[in-house]
């Protein structure tokens, strides 16, 4: 094996959680090679995936500290206010009929945050992009198309077995690629998980009406059905219904498909069209039992994926991703073996509470309103309306959207790495 198949790191997936620590390690002053399936360039193209991401404030500062603030902000839509209604009727409202319902502004906790909205928006298409042009800068090695095949752990290095035959070698293997990942597999790592029977309709529309940088959530009983402002008079839908009827609305005709859609969306932002391709995502959960084994350890939706009814699992990755990349920081900086397990376990302990209760929190939230059942609706309603009504308590819910609570890590207050 040569020199040239050695690294700190070897980085298991390109997408945006896995490019988003490769960048942050690389900072760090670690040697890194991203392996990912598909060329990194294929995962900015429009056709690839469709999704626009809600970054928290704290999301922003870390991809600004690891130097694609310049490139996205001009994509970045700032969410404002956060609009949440809950009813039986389709048809975002601007006015709520009720007192269910829950109302975010950004003005409310602007003291603590120094005027950030609650977050933004950024379509997928651009994060990846910002990503894919800074890891071409940063001197990672990218290995793309490739694959993992196989992880044999060795006293003090890892062996990366690839797909066509090749071998990397190095202190830390990553595994990044979301669910199915082959490095948590290789590692034993079992998953607990569960299928929610719903999937994420996915489409960019485009409204006669400016949004006023708004973001609606909407909860029918099939699931949310949320309004997520984009720039240029833009919105990203994420329409969660059944499965089966999910994949019903994937194959619809366009008029078919814009009548229920306008059915949903309602009058008050006028007219909408779609924009691009439709995409469906099944919804689930799953959980790693461990975040790390020897050699090994696991961020973004290999560690945790989680239903997006709180637009937070890039946002999770996001921290796991910084997390890892400043404990192997300062391991490196005392001349640790930054692959032990006994530094590993320093980033397990630091993310395992945080990401268990987000993701019962996130379970319990999806269970509790993708119902219609009449003593459960009073319950939620008497709850929504209870939290509008209670200051602190609506603006502890804003900070911790915008990521702003708990022991951040350096690069989530937007601090560099210091290699």
């Amino acid at each position: 094996m040569s020199d040239r198949d050695r690294f700190d790191v070897v980085v298991s997936g390109g997408g945006m959680a896995g490019a988003a620590f490769a960048l942050a390690a690389v900072q760090a002053g670690l040697e890194v090679a991203v392996v990912d399936a598909a060329p990194l360039s294929a995962q900015a193209a429009p056709t690839f995936d469709g999704r626009a991401t809600a970054l928290s404030f704290s999301s922003f500062r870390m991809l600004e500290a690891l130097g694609l603030g310049e490139e996205l902000r001009p994509r970045a839509c700032r969410m404002d206010r956060i609009l949440v209604t809950d009813g039986r009727r389709p048809g975002a409202a601007s006015r709520p009929a009720s007192s269910a319902f829950l109302r975010f502004e950004a003005e409310e906790i602007a003291d603590r945050t120094g005027g950030e909205p609650l977050g933004y928006m950024v379509e997928n298409r651009w994060i990846r992009s910002a990503l894919v042009g800074a890891l071409g800068r940063s001197g990672a090695s990218i290995l793309a198309p490739a694959a993992v095949q196989d992880v044999a752990v060795g006293p003090g290095s890892a062996e990366v077995r690839l797909a066509d035959g090749r071998s990397l070698s190095a202190t830390l293997v990553v595994g990044a690629e979301g669910r199915g990942s082959p490095v948590r597999q290789a590692a034993g790592i079992d998953v607990l998980g569960w299928k929610y029977g719903q999937s994420g309709v996915v489409a960019t529309v485009r409204m006669e009406r400016d949004h006023g940088n708004l973001a609606h959530e909407h909860f029918l009983p099939a699931g949310p059905f949320a309004i997520l402002p984009l720039t240029d008079r833009r919105a990203s839908l994420v329409w969660t219904e059944t499965t089966r009827r999910a994949e019903a609305l994937k194959a619809a005709s366009d008029d078919a498909f814009h009548a229920h859609l306008m059915r949903r969306f309602g009058p008050f932002l006028g007219r909408a069209t779609v924009e691009g391709p439709r995409f469906v995502y099944p919804l689930s959960m799953e959980l790693a039992e461990r975040l790390c084994a020897p050699r090994v350890a696991l961020i973004g939706d290999a560690a945790h994926a989680v239903h997006p009814v709180a637009g937070q699992g890039f946002n999770m990755g996001l921290r796991g991703a910084a997390v890892l990349a400043e404990v192997l920081a300062e391991a490196v900086s005392v001349g640790e073996d930054f692959g032990s397990e006994l530094v590993l376990e320093r980033y397990a302990r630091w993310r395992r509470f945080d990401v268990a209760v987000l993701a019962a929190g996130f379970d319990g939230f999806v269970r509790l309103f993708s119902n219609d059942l009449p003593p459960v609706r009073l319950a939620r309603d008497l709850g929504m309306a209870a939290v509008n009504r209670i200051a602190p308590l609506r603006r502890a819910f804003m900070h911790e959207a915008g990521g702003a609570t708990g022991d951040l890590p350096k690069l989530m207050r937007g601090e560099r790495l210091v290699a």
